[in-house]
Parts: C-alpha cells; structure tokens; sequence
C-alpha cells in the first residue's frame, strides 16, 4: 500500500532496507567474478580436465539464466520477501557445499545451485527496490544505490577472489557467501514488509514454466559451450534447436493462458520493451569489457589475479560516481536524455580505451578511458533497470523484472561468444612477441566493435518515453518536500 511518510523511523527504515537489497545485490555481483581468479586451483584441486573446467563458471550462468522468468513470476505470486530470502538461502547453502566439495560434479551441481539462488533472488531484489520507493526522485536514488553496489560487485569480486584463494585456498571464494548470505537472509524479515495476501484465484503456469526454463537454459547453454566445442557441434546445435522450440512453445502457451506466466500484454509498455533491448544491448558490449580487460592486464602485460584487481579500482571508483550522478540527473531531467547521454559517454570512453591499448603501454596511459568508460558504465546500468520498470503495476514487477534479468544474461553471453571470436581470430599458432601483438590488436578490435554496439545502444534508448512535462523535482517542491513511497 502506498503511504506518505516523513518520520524520521520510517525513512531510517527505508534506508536500512535499501542497504538490505544492495547488500544483495553485491553479493550476486561479486559472485559472477569471485571464481575466476580460482579456477586454476579449483582445476588442479579436484581434477578438472581443461576443457571441463569452464564449467564452474557456465554451470552457475547457465542455471542462473534459465530460471529467471521462474524466479520473477514466482516473486509476483508468493511475495518477493519469501522469494529474497529463499533464494539467499540456496546461495548460502550451495555455497557451503561449493567449499566442501571432493569432486568435480559436487562442486558444478553447487554452482548451478548458487546461479538458481540467484535466479530467485535477482529479480525479487529489483521488485523489492521498484516497489519500495515511489516513481521518481526515490525510486532514482534507490536504483542509484543499488546499481553502485552491482557495478563495483563485479570488481570487487575479482579483487576478493585474487585476496582469498592467496590467503586461504579456492576453498574461500565459496565460504565467504555463507555467513553474508546467511545474515542477509536473516535481516529481511526483520528490515523488509511482510508480503502481503496472495491474490485470490491466481495460480502458476506450469506448462508456460516449464517451456521457458527449458529453451531459455538450453540458448544459454548452446551460447556458453558453443566457443568450446565448436557453433556447430552436435551438442551445441542440439541445445539451440531445442531452445528455440521451447520458447516458440512457450509463446503459443502464453497466448491460450488465462494466468501466464509472462503476461504478452506487458510489452505493449514501451518502457518495459524498450528497456529490454537497451539491457541485452548493454549487456553484450558494456557487459563484456571487464573480460577483455582481464585477458589484456594478464595475458598482454602478465599481471597477477591480486594486480588485477587493484587495476580495476580506478574504473570501480568512476561506475560508483556514475551510479550515483545519475539517480540525481534523472529525478531532474529524466531517465531517457541522461540514459542516452551516459551510453554516449560510455562509447566513447570504450573507444579511447581501445586507442590506448599497446603491447608497451603504460596502465596510467588507460587511465582516462576507463574513468569516462566507468562513469557511462555506472549510470547506464542504474537507469536501464529504473527504466523498464516505469509504468509496470506493482502485481507484474516480478516478472518484469524476470524478463529485463533474463535479457541481462543472454545478452551478455551472445555478445562475449561474438566478441572473442573476434578477439580469437589469427592467433593459432603463435607465441611470444607475435602472440602478445596479435592479442592486443584483437582485444582493441573486439573493445571498437563494443564500443560501437554501446552508440547503437544510445539510439535504441531514444525509443523510451519522454519525460514528463513538470520534472519530478518541482512537483517534489510543490508538495513541500513529502516523500511518497510504499512501506
């Protein structure tokens, strides 16, 4: 129920539970990168073959995309708290058995258990942020902090990674997750409202359930395995065949539902739309970068995992800035003009990256382009999720939120398998200088050919609503600085 407050106690409220979310959200963030730094160990630990390896990070990716609709629909018809803190559940559970596995099929089976968790918990924590904080000037500063905490997540998580599996063995970059996701899940009954009654006649589509988990797993996996064992491997067109069945099954079932799963009717909302394709754009440029990076700093100039991650604070520094400078220009101007405006910057920051990257270059040579990236980066991601969420009823911002999630994921895997086939291309066969030369010339082109998908994705964002006429700001003033917000 919406209500006016302007206690004190109830903004305190609000605070802690903001905290709560993007707590949550960091802890899903530095999960897709924790492990990367450990899979060297992880491998030789528990007998890994090289090409089985992959599969400690594309089990966790794989399950975390394919229940996404699941997990958002689930929110809408059993209540996002439930959905938040059972889903930090899972993680801290799957993460405890990640850490005590003997074998190399315990710890995949963990992996894809943390990927559903986070299935679960993703798109309740953006429900539980959209619907907590009333559209505009608060609901612009949650996904302002919220989105600082998922853009610093994915470096922090390298950072943390390269710090614990020194220190303490790869056994740790699983152990961590269970005591934060185990308190986290803890708070939210004490800092989150309770869910409300379900609403009556109501139920789950189980056969729009089914198809959807099922073709949107079997695309994710077709896209992750497809660099290993070849786009045309039997198991790879397999996957994609089958995939692209369910989901034209999962359409058809949709269409004769009288409760669907994922309404058809919610795309008739520009914004949501809109904001779909902005994010698997995003997701397939932006989303790739920190990867091309990590091969350039290792591979190209030999950095260690902990260098590594100290290379990244600079552009954590300018995602957080951008985070939050754009919750604050788009309660004044709007989210499309500052969205466009952010995804321009970010271009452009990716292409003056690109030109500095050398065989011989300097870090502080890259410097300037990873801040403008960063700052372009922060604010881009803070608004696509605000923006698709504008003008959804509270009943469907659960499974909104499933579908921008599950947009988020299988753009960010279609763009990487394209972009390191480009990255790839003429390396066989080479070693030392020769190796080194070819991969960077393949890393800048890879980081152009995003750049120029980022402006592409600026011009996609043109197509969201305008903004209102009287900016939220003023009518904030007109009301005599009340806050209306859900509690």
């Amino acid at each position: 129920m919406p209500s006016t407050t302007s206690s004190a106690p109830g903004r305190r409220r609000l605070g802690a539970t903001l905290a709560l979310l993007a707590f949550a959200q960091l802890i899903i963030s530095i999960d897709y990168n924790i492990v990367y730094v450990a899979l060297p160990e992880i491998g030789s630990g528990l007998g890994f073959s090289a090409q089985d390896l992959q599969w400690v990070v594309s089990a966790y990716a794989v399950a975390f995309g394919g229940f996404l609709l699941l997990g958002g629909r689930a929110s809408d018809l059993f209540g996002s708290r439930r959905l938040f803190a059972s889903g930090l559940v899972l993680y801290a559970v799957s993460s405890l058995l990640g850490g005590l596995a003997e074998s190399a099929a315990v710890l995949v089976g963990a992996r894809a258990g943390q990927g559903i968790g986070g299935a679960l918990l993703f798109p309740a924590t953006l429900t539980l942020v959209s619907t907590s904080f009333a559209e505009g000037r608060e609901r612009n500063r949650a996904f302002a902090v919220w989105g600082t905490a998922g853009g610093s997540g994915m470096i922090l998580g390298s950072l943390l990674g390269g710090v614990l599996t020194d220190a303490f063995g790869w056994e740790a970059v699983f152990f961590v997750n269970v005591p934060l996701a185990g308190a986290a899940a803890l708070l939210a009954f004490v800092l989150i409202a309770p869910d409300g009654p379900r609403a009556g006649g109501r139920s789950m589509d189980v056969a729009g359930a089914l198809t959807s988990t099922i073709g949107v797993t079997a695309v994710v996996f077709a896209l992750v395995q497809g660099p290993e064992s070849g786009w045309l491997s039997p198991v790879v067109l397999t996957a994609a065949l089958a995939g692209a069945l369910m989901l034209a099954a999962f359409v058809a079932v949709e269409r004769r539902s009288a409760d669907p799963l994922m309404p058809l009717r919610l795309f008739t909302n520009r914004d949501l739309s809109v904001g779909t394709v902005v994010t698997f754009l995003y997701m397939g440029t932006f989303g790739t970068l920190m990867y091309f990076l990590t091969v350039y700093f290792q591979g190209v100039h030999g950095y260690d995992a902990l260098t590594t991650g100290l290379a990244f604070l600079a552009p954590m520094a300018a995602i957080a800035v951008g985070s939050q400078l754009a919750g604050r220009l788009a309660t004044r101007y709007g989210i499309r003009p500052v969205l466009v405006a952010a995804l321009a910057a970010g271009g452009v920051g990716a292409v003056i990256v690109a030109a500095t990257m050398a065989t011989d270059a300097s870090y502080a040579a890259l410097i300037p382009g990873l801040l403008v990236l960063g700052l372009g980066q922060g604010a881009g991601y803070t608004l696509m999720f605000g923006a698709a969420a504008s003008g959804v009823a509270a009943a469907d911002q659960g499974i909104a939120s499933g579908i921008v999630s599950t947009s988020q994921q299988v753009g960010g895997a279609v763009g990487l398998a394209l972009l390191v086939a480009v990255a790839n291309a003429g390396l066989d066969g080479l070693g030392g200088q020769a190796l080194r030369t070819a991969t960077t010339d393949g890393l800048r082109g890879a980081v152009l050919i995003a750049a120029a998908g980022i402006v592409a994705t600026a011009l996609v964002a043109l197509g969201l609503r305008k903004p209102r006429t009287a900016p939220v700001a003023e009518r904030h003033e007109r009301t005599g600085g009340r806050s209306v917000m859900h509690v």
